[in-house]
């Protein structure tokens, strides 16, 4: 066989690994042994009662302590776990490995070469060594020197085997070339099915047309494929979407099984399901439904949302396969209760058990939407199924454990690695550090960081915002400079957030000069450094302006374009904003004349840019100013141009100014609905209910219907002043638009339910003037909520507000009817602080991190202050160390009573000794 000339392995590849006795021993006392079935296991103990996001209570230590220790040390035990069949024996295999990354390939010469070994060896990935490109090249050395053996000659099958390892890692230019040079070593040598090996190298490197050359060939001298080999040449075809000769080639081959599953999943691609399912119904109940035929079929069902139709192939072909095929079309939809339900009826019916791979990719997609529960539940149903776990299950468990907080359990794992077979990868590390920052290890993530980097893994973006963020709130500006560096170095730049706050950190402790060179670091590959990034000029220019060194932002405004960077409106909004703040008007109109001489934007765009900033500066005469220069230049106002002015002069709180503009705008044309929409908006945010429902009934009356923001600003300002008369005049006319109901506006009415009972009272006095409304409680769920009365939501919550004990219960009702969010459970949680019902709240707390809801700052003050005024120091100080930890800092008044509370509990420590 033609000579392979190989790469020499990486430092990390070439570590020698010490084996546990030589490697002849291995081979004899384990090529014989049968496997035998592993001893019965201890399942895990319950999952702990733990908020990610808390540290446990000092009363809870011990017993979460212990259980993480049980926990630990049963899926340790799973996880040594080898599977229960094989082709050959593991621990030889990894010994081949072992020798073979030690350059020790000495010892392989006694190896007792055959076609089953060589295979066997091939497809093994060993626990030690990560599936990477080093693994691969091992597996390429062991194949050259297994070819250059005397006593050995690769056969076809072997490789085959090679061609599809060099496929699977995207090596297809490696599998053309040695197909050049196995066609010029071996052609003239009579090797058997020479040209056999030629077509499925070729369909295996994705050139199938390549492969139909030289069948062409073959055909040509009276010689043909075997029937694996055409199999292989119509699947690539296939896979080529090269249909007209996939279905020319499979006309020419004998009718089989195996054939026809490739001609249906040639039409599952070409979206003909009828024909497929035509096609699929010829076929025996054996092959259809063992065979990846009703699969295909179920598959693409699925992945064009016909879900009934996939349901009755199901039912009709009813086999592992299938079911594996349903469950991975159902995950990919989202459906994951209807495949969770599915997976416990096939159990309690059949049982059925899902392989390895769906439970991984189930476990996967629950553990984006946080079902943790439920995660551990089919980690454990694994482990008791003795479904040995793969790398990507191991992955998921350390995810989960950092998820559910259990990172004491994570990290157990995660240490013994290399003795487990784990490989991580990126989620792994991001939750690993970022659990990490959450129970303030600082130490133990900048281990884990260092680690991922050497491995060739960056954190992500929300990982890396937490760590550097972390270390700048400690003070450890140092370590994030260094973390800056590394991510230059690995071509990965940090999110601007985090180089702003870094900027700023270094400009509190004194060392503005130092934040102001942080972007001027020399790149090696770019003599422009960091400038090249448009982040770079943005985050400089943001944390500029937190520092009130605005005299540099027009320069870096302008020197951004020249770089090829186009200003956002939002950039140009903060920069003229501060400009704005600190008087610096004539600064403002020179930036805007040299802008004005560029072409990057639009002279109209360029003007709308600065009276937005002017604006949000509540500096209206600068807005005005702007404005006049744009008439004058002889460019008529957009109507975008009148919003943003109408807007200014709403925010500086000139009202007169404001209805003047809009009485001169409606004097030209009539006011459309975006108009009406911010003038209405701006007088409620101005406090000015009166003239905002004038405006409101112009509008209506007009024919505008205003947005939905509009309508939630008009029912928050006549709440806030108690006009529930007009609030349920708003409702109805909303409810008249057909529009679906928005959670803030849900949520207004319901505090203001909760506060009292006026609203109730103003709802069932205009219920009194009109015809009673029927609801059927089928017809008030989703966005159907949106067309019905708001005020019949309400009142079939009024029955049940009575008093605060059962606001625990409103909780699960609310989700039947209103679109809920954080703010409506925290919104609960103020209800049951107020009435001190800590425990119910507590319980609430865990349903809304259970429902996937991300608690805010308003979540932590609220159970803060519900401790604080229930007298549980304990407690409260609990709470605002996790409140400190996801960074998060307390309003001021709990603040107060949280310093109160303490001084209390430590006079009374010193009466008690006294």
């Amino acid at each position: 066989m033609p000579r392979v000339h190989l790469a020499p392995l990486s430092s990390r590849s070439r570590r020698r690994l010490l084996l546990s006795r030589p490697l002849l021993g291995i081979l004899s006392n384990t090529f014989s042994a049968s496997a035998s079935a592993p001893p019965p296991r201890a399942l895990p103990p319950p999952l702990p009662a733990l908020s990610p996001l808390l540290p446990p209570r000092s009363e809870e230590a011990s017993s979460v302590a212990a259980a993480s220790t049980a926990i630990a040390a049963s899926f340790r035990d799973w996880f040594v776990e080898s599977p229960v069949a094989v082709p050959a024996p593991l621990r030889a295999l990894d010994a081949i490995y072992e020798a073979l990354a030690s350059d020790g390939t000495a010892a392989l010469e006694a190896l007792p070469l055959s076609e089953q070994l060589v295979l066997a060896v091939l497809g093994h990935r060993p626990r030690r060594l990560p599936d990477d490109d080093a693994l691969l090249l091992l597996r390429l050395k062991f194949f050259d020197w297994s070819g250059r053996h005397p006593r050995y000659r690769h056969t076809r099958a072997v490789y085959h085997a090679v061609f599809r390892l060099l496929s699977r890692a995207r090596r297809n230019a490696v599998v053309v070339n040695w197909l050049r040079l196995f066609s010029d070593s071996l052609s003239a040598s009579g090797h058997p099915r020479f040209h056999d090996t030629l077509v499925v190298g070729y369909a295996v490197a994705g050139d199938p047309q390549r492969g139909l050359s030289v069948l062409g060939n073959m055909r040509f001298r009276g010689l043909d494929l075997d029937a694996v080999s055409s199999r292989i040449l119509l699947n690539s075809l296939v896979d080529a979407s090269l249909h007209d000769l996939a279905d020319s080639f499979a006309r020419n081959l004998p009718a089989s099984p195996y054939a026809t599953c490739i001609r249906i999943k040639s039409m599952c691609r070409r979206a003909r399901l009828e024909d497929a399912v035509a096609l699929l119904d010829t076929l025996p109940f054996a092959e259809a439904s063992s065979g990846p035929a009703a699969g295909s079929v179920v598959t693409e069902f699925c992945r064009r949302g016909r879900f009934g139709e996939a349901a009755q192939i199901v039912d009709k072909f009813a086999s592992c396969d299938v079911y594996g095929a349903w469950i991975h079309g159902l995950i990919e939809a989202g459906r994951l209760d209807t495949t969770l339900k599915f997976i416990s009826d096939k159990k309690e019916s059949e049982g059925y058990i899902p392989d390895g791979q769906r439970y991984d990719k189930l476990i996967y997609r629950l553990l984006r939407r946080n079902r943790l529960g439920e995660v551990y539940d089919l980690l454990v149903e694994m482990m008791e199924e003795g479904i040995a776990p793969g790398r990507s299950t191991m992955n998921a468990a350390l995810c989960f454990f950092c998820k559910a907080g259990l990172v004491e359990v994570a990290m157990h794992l995660y240490r013994s690695r290399m003795e487990l077979g784990i490989n991580p990868n990126k989620d792994v590390y991001n939750n690993l550090i970022r659990a990490l920052c959450r129970s303030g290890e600082t130490e133990e993530a900048c281990l884990v960081l260092e680690q991922a980097m050497e491995g060739g893994y960056f954190p992500g973006r929300q990982a890396f915002a937490m760590f550097a963020n972390m270390l700048c709130q400690e003070g450890k500006l140092d370590k994030v400079r260094e973390l800056l560096d590394r991510a230059l170095k690995q071509e990965v730049w940090p999110m601007d957030s985090v180089l702003a706050k870094y900027l700023v950190a270094l400009c509190k402790s004194g060392n503005v000069e130092e934040a102001c060179v942080v972007p001027q670091i020399a790149s090696s590959k770019s003599h422009v450094g960091l400038y090249r990034y448009e982040s770079t000029y943005k985050s400089l220019i943001r944390a500029l302006i937190l520092i009130k060194r605005v005299d540099m932002l027009p320069r870096l405004v302008l020197e951004m374009q020249d770089m090829g960077h186009i200003p956002s409106r939002s950039l140009y909004q903060s920069v003229v904003c501060a400009l704005c703040e600190l008087n610096r008007y004539a600064e403002i109109l020179e930036l805007l004349d040299s802008q004005l001489q560029r072409t990057e934007l639009q002279p109209r765009v360029c003007y709308n840019y600065f009276i937005s900033g002017a604006g949000h500066a509540k500096r209206a005469d600068m807005a005005r100013e702007v404005y006049n220069r744009m008439e004058i230049s002889g460019i008529e106002p957009s109507v975008e141009s009148n919003t943003l002015l109408l807007m200014s002069y709403l925010r500086s709180r000139r009202i007169g100014d404001a209805l003047n503009f809009f009485n001169l705008i409606r004097g030209k044309k009539p006011p459309g609905s975006k108009l009406y929409n911010v003038f209405i908006s701006g007088l409620c945010e101005a406090q000015k209910p009166e003239q905002a429902m004038v405006f409101w009934r112009e509008a209506r009356d007009n024919g505008v219907i205003p947005s939905i923001s509009c309508y939630e600003h008009l029912v928050l300002l006549l709440c806030s002043v108690r006009d529930y008369d007009s609030v349920v005049k708003v409702i109805d006319d909303f409810r008249e638009t057909g529009r679906p109901v928005s959670a803030f506006l849900c949520n207004v009415l319901l505090l203001h339910t909760l506060m009292g009972d006026n609203l109730l009272k103003a709802l069932l006095c205009s219920r009194d003037k009109s015809k009673p409304l029927e609801v059927n409680s089928e017809e008030i769920h989703g966005q159907e909520a949106g067309r019905l009365l708001i005020g019949d939501l309400v009142t079939s919550f009024a029955s049940g507000i009575r008093n605060m004990s059962d606001l625990e219960h409103l909780g699960e009702e609310m989700e039947k009817y209103f679109p809920v969010d954080s703010y409506t459970y925290n919104m609960l949680l103020r209800g049951l602080s107020m009435a001190g019902r800590m425990d119910a709240a507590c319980n609430l707390y865990e349903r809304m991190c259970r429902k996937g809801y991300q608690p805010n700052r308003w979540t932590f003050d609220i159970m803060v202050h519900g401790f604080c005024k229930t007298g549980d120091k304990n407690e409260a100080e609990r709470w605002m160390d996790a409140m400190y930890r996801n960074g998060f800092y307390p309003t001021w008044y709990t603040m107060r009573l949280y310093n109160s509370a303490s001084l209390q509990a430590h006079n009374q420590k010193i009466i008690s000794f006294v």
